[in-house]
């Protein structure tokens, strides 16, 4: 099978963003990697025609690591994909809920399940992935260790649930961006399309502020900022921007311009161009219902 039909994730067999790949692009195979560097090589080398990245949650926050490798990676974000997080207590057969000492899983499905895990008492050892979690107390075979990761997980490893949904919130959703080495051309006017980007500001008095004014003042709706310092140091910060809009349309045009008078010489990278996932239109409806009703 060619690179043209492989899509490459972090973490083994059964993790969230394995399901994410199988659900988003269900004719590719998924490639599981160790570590996000390894998927970014991957892709990058051309194992793979796409890269299935979590990027952030709606309860534990966001994935640090993606924000420092994306912007020199020279990868492209071609599509997002948002998946409903549904967490499951793994353990070996013939366990039970009071057999149970610790619990290890991702920092972030940890994240996710802390008041329920805080209220069983279980002592949380961190892993470097959901799946990976769940194979490893197979192997181990020991009653006292549960593992944090999907119901895919389960039946990969022959784990019982022993509790269900565990997550703290209903609404746990993980987004992810999708990779790719070059980037998929996306006319504007065709429908709802995200724009992301990276830049750094110049170092004078309210440069931050004066670098988005221009997307206020032009009607362009900042979805997401993040920032993070440089290079160990905490002078050089770099921001991560998601926005509305295609760049080629006057209001986000406009608005790019004026970030680049007030950033860094040549800071400023979009880093993609891609349809806004329908999800989006769901939480916003939901959100626009609810504020109806009170």
């Amino acid at each position: 099978m060619t690179s043209q039909r492989k899509i490459v994730f972090q973490g083994e067999p059964g993790a969230n963003s394995d399901i994410a790949c199988r659900e988003a692009y269900p004719d590719y195979t998924p490639l599981p990697c160790p570590t996000f560097e390894d998927a970014f090589t991957a892709l990058a080398s051309g194992k793979a025609a796409l890269g299935m990245i979590p990027i952030e949650n709606s309860v534990a926050g966001r994935v640090a690591d993606i924000h420092h490798l994306m912007p020199t990676s020279r990868l492209r974000i071609v599509a997002e994909w948002f998946l409903p997080i549904r967490n499951q207590l793994l353990a070996v057969k013939g366990a039970t809920l009071d057999d149970l000492e610790t619990v290890e899983s991702h920092i972030m499905a940890l994240g996710q399940c802390r008041r329920y895990l805080r209220k069983l008492g279980l002592k949380t050892r961190v892993a470097a992935d959901t799946a990976g979690a769940a194979r490893m107390i197979a192997e181990a075979g020991d009653k006292t260790r549960a593992a944090i990761a999907s119901r895919l997980a389960a039946e990969i490893y022959g784990l019982d649930i022993l509790a269900q949904d565990i997550e703290d919130e209903s609404h746990s959703t993980t987004r992810f961006i999708v990779l790719a080495r070059e980037p998929v051309a996306v006319a504007p006017g065709n429908g709802p399309v995200i724009t992301t980007f990276v830049f750094q500001v110049r170092n004078i008095p309210a440069a931050l502020y004066k670098a988005l004014g221009g997307f206020a003042t032009n009607g362009v709706n900042m979805t997401k900022l993040e920032s993070y310092m440089l290079e160990g140091t905490f002078s050089a910060t770099q921001f991560y921007a998601d926005v509305e809009g295609h760049p080629e349309e006057p209001g986000l045009k406009l608005a790019l311009e004026e970030l680049a008078f007030f950033s860094q010489p040549k800071s400023l990278k979009i880093l993609g161009v891609y349809p806004a996932h329908p999800f989006r239109a769901t939480v916003a409806q939901r959100s626009h219902t609810e504020a109806a009703t009170i």
